[in-house]
C-alpha cells in the first residue's frame, strides 16, 4: 500500500498562536500514525512563489493523511491558529 503525505506551505505571523495549534495538531497526527519528515528548517526557493516554511508529514496511508486533515480533532488545532498565518495544505498519494 503507498503512503500517504500532507503538505503545507505556511507563513506565520504569530509564532506564539502557531506553537499552540502545533502542539494541538500532535493529538490527530498521533491518532492516524503521521510522523513529520520535514518541518521548517533551511530552504532554497529555486522556481515559483515558495514560502520559507514547509511542511511534509507521512502516514501509514492516503486514507490516514486524508482523515488526520479532516478530522475533528485537526479541526480544534486549526481553531487555534486563526489569525496567526496562512497556510496551504495538500493531501498526496505516494509512489
Amino acid at each position: 500500500m503507498a503512503k500517504g503525505y500532507l503538505i503545507a506551505h505556511a507563513v506565520v505571523t504569530d509564532a506564539e498562536k502557531w506553537a499552540e495549534y502545533v502542539a494541538k495538531s500532535k493529538i490527530a497526527l498521533d491518532k492516524f500514525e503521521g510522523r513529520p519528515i520535514v518541518r521548517g528548517g533551511k530552504c532554497e526557493i529555486i522556481e515559483g512563489n515558495g514560502t520559507q516554511r514547509n511542511v511534509v508529514l507521512e502516514f501509514p496511508s492516503y486514507e490516514h493523511a486524508l482523515g488526520y486533515a479532516t478530522s475533528p480533532e485537526y479541526a480544534e488545532a486549526k481553531a487555534l491558529r486563526a489569525g496567526a498565518g496562512t497556510l496551504d495544505i495538500t493531501v498526496v498519494e505516494g509512489v
